[in-house]
Formats: structure tokens, C-alpha cells, sequence
């Protein structure tokens, strides 16, 4: 987001936001949870997971992913409230890509670039941290404790979900 003449504008980069779905579905294939794509501008959620072997029967997880380009953002995401009924799981990807904000200017966007984070939150974590007290209706994690669904750890709670085991060679 830039500054100019007293009016706040938005940067859009299209392809790097599409990149946070795919990189969500590729950390999800990785621990074995097949993953696919909804349409586009599909409502409330982005991914539908389900177990990989055709002979297992279980309910499939659907995921909504949020992504936040900049890594000096202030770790809040937009949900609207009446999705949140929508899907299971939703995962939100700081894509770090630079900074953007309170260092914009100063400092080159480039050398605030650092490895994407990967957030697995539950609907019901979403329903308590939601704020819909603005036209946003957003859900801000600063000051939240957030390591029990960063990343790999985060990820396993959709496994859980599909009863899906660790991939391993079996002896």
C-alpha cells in the first residue's frame, strides 16, 4: 500500500497472491493429503483435501487460503463473517516478500525478503479472533500465541482431520 496525495492506494500483484494457494497445496501434497484446486472466485473456500487412497471413505476438508504479501504487514487478514461457515480449515501465508509499509522508502522492498509462514487455522479459532467491527471484518494474530499452526505442525491438523498417517516405507 502506497501513500499519494492524502489517498491510500493498494498494491496488487495477482500472480503472487495465486502463488499462496499453490504453495499451500504443494506443503499438503507433501505430507500426503490429496489436494485440489476449487474454481475460481469459488465462495468460501480455495482447496478441497481428501484421503489419497480411493478405498478409504472420509470426509474431505475444505481449506480457504488468505495471503499477506508484505513482510513488515500487520499479521491481520480480512474474512468476511459470513463465509466462515464455508470451510474448515483456513491457512494464512505471509509470503514475506518485502517490506512494504513502515520501512517503504527507507529501506529496498527487497531486503525485507524472507521465507514464507504458514498459519492452519480452524474455523472455530477464526470465529473467536474475528473482528467485524469495520467494513474488513478482520482477523489480526499479533500478540497471539500462533505456533501450534505455523507451518508443518499446522498442516498435520488437516491430516488429523482425514486420518491420513505419516508418510513412511513401511518394513
Amino acid at each position: 500500500m502506497k501513500k499519494s496525495r492524502n489517498k491510500t492506494s493498494f498494491v496488487r500483484f495477482p500472480v503472487v497472491s495465486y502463488s499462496a494457494e499453490y504453495l499451500v497445496m504443494g506443503h499438503l501434497m507433501r505430507r500426503n493429503i490429496l489436494t485440489y484446486k476449487a474454481p475460481p472466485n469459488n465462495e468460501g473456500y480455495d482447496l478441497i483435501c481428501i484421503h489419497p487412497d480411493p478405498r478409504v471413505v472420509k470426509p474431505q476438508v475444505r481449506v480457504q487460503v488468505k495471503s499477506r504479501l508484505a513482510t513488515d504487514s500487520d499479521r491481520g487478514f480480512p474474512v468476511k463473517e459470513r463465509t466462515i461457515e464455508a470451510f474448515d480449515f483456513l491457512v494464512v501465508v505471509f509470503l514475506n516478500v518485502g517490506y512494504f509499509f513502515r520501512r517503504a522508502g527507507r529501506i529496498p522492498a527487497e531486503e525485507g525478503r524472507c521465507a514464507p509462514e504458514f498459519f492452519t487455522l480452524p474455523a472455530a479459532f477464526i470465529r473467536e479472533h474475528h473482528d467485524a467491527s469495520s467494513t474488513w471484518e478482520k482477523v489480526r494474530t499479533r500478540g497471539l500465541n500462533m505456533e501450534p499452526y505455523k507451518n508443518e505442525v499446522g498442516f498435520e491438523q488437516i491430516a488429523r482431520k482425514l486420518k491420513i498417517p505419516y508418510p513412511s516405507k513401511v518394513r
